[in-house]
């Protein structure tokens, strides 16, 4: 025998799941969606002459805070400067 009380709180739960998976599925596409408008905004850059690698280095240093950037910019000069590259 069921007990009416277990199934009310498993056929909540069991929505509650559906609606999880749902929304995380939802996101996926979306992500999806998003990547590709991506590359296409890399292949209209390419396409006008730009070169969408070093893009991506910009947008990555971007990202990153302003003083890590620039003491690791410093230690690459000094490093460039000991081998006689700049």
């Amino acid at each position: 025998m069921s007990d009416p009380v277990s199934d009310a709180q498993y056929n909540v739960t069991a929505e509650e799941l559906r609606q999880f998976i749902e929304q995380y599925e939802h996101l996926e596409a979306e992500k999806k969606d998003i990547t590709e408008q991506q590359k296409e905004v890399m292949a209209e850059a390419k396409g006008r002459g730009y070169d969408t690698k070093v893009m991506r280095k910009v947008i990555a240093l971007r990202k990153r805070d302003a003083d890590d950037v620039a003491e690791e910019e410093a230690v690459l000069e000094m490093y460039k400067s000991a081998l006689g590259m700049s």
